[in-house]
C-alpha cells in the first residue's frame, strides 16, 4: 500500500513539474517559428519538411502581432505587409491568443511554448506544431565553429 501511495505521489510530482504556466508560454512565444506538422485529427497529420514562410510573433504587455516572413539565404527576411493583431490573455490556466484582421477574428490556445518547440490549437481543433526557426546562415556558422 505504501508503495502505491509513493508511486502516485511521484507520478503527480513528475507530471506537475512538466506543466508550463501560461506566463512561461508567453515568454517563449516571441520570435521566428517554422511549422513542422499539423494534426487535423489523431489519424490525419500533415508533415512539413520545409516551408518558404516562417511565422514571426511579437507580443509585449499582452498585445502584438503575427506576420509571415520569407527567409533569405543572406540572413534577411522578406516581410509581408499583412499582420494579424494579437491579444494574449491568460484564462483558466491557459494562454489564449485572440487574433483580429479587417476580415476575421478568431482564438487559438497555446498548448506548449518552450525555447525550441511550440504547439497551438486552433478554434477548429487543429494542432499546429512549430520548431524555433534557425536560418541557414546560422546553421552554417555553427558548423564552422
Amino acid at each position: 500500500m505504501k508503495n502505491l501511495v509513493l508511486i502516485i505521489l511521484l507520478t503527480t510530482l513528475i507530471t506537475s513539474c512538466n506543466q508550463q504556466t501560461p506566463e512561461e508560454k508567453l515568454i517563449n512565444l516571441n520570435g521566428y517559428w517554422e511549422i513542422e506538422k499539423v494534426e487535423f485529427s489523431k489519424d490525419s497529420i500533415k508533415q512539413f519538411r520545409m516551408s518558404e514562410n516562417v511565422d514571426y510573433f511579437e507580443i509585449k504587455d499582452g498585445v502584438g502581432f503575427r506576420k509571415k516572413v520569407r527567409p533569405q539565404y543572406d540572413g534577411t527576411y522578406i516581410v509581408t505587409e499583412d499582420a494579424e493583431k494579437i491579444e494574449a490573455r491568460i484564462e483558466n490556466d491557459s494562454l489564449n491568443l485572440y487574433y483580429a484582421t479587417p476580415f476575421d477574428s478568431w482564438k487559438e490556445t497555446v498548448l506548449k511554448a518552450s525555447e525550441d518547440k511550440m504547439s497551438i490549437r486552433s478554434n477548429q481543433g487543429f494542432i499546429y506544431h512549430y520548431k524555433r526557426f534557425k536560418s541557414l546562415l546560422n546553421e552554417l556558422n555553427e558548423e564552422e565553429i
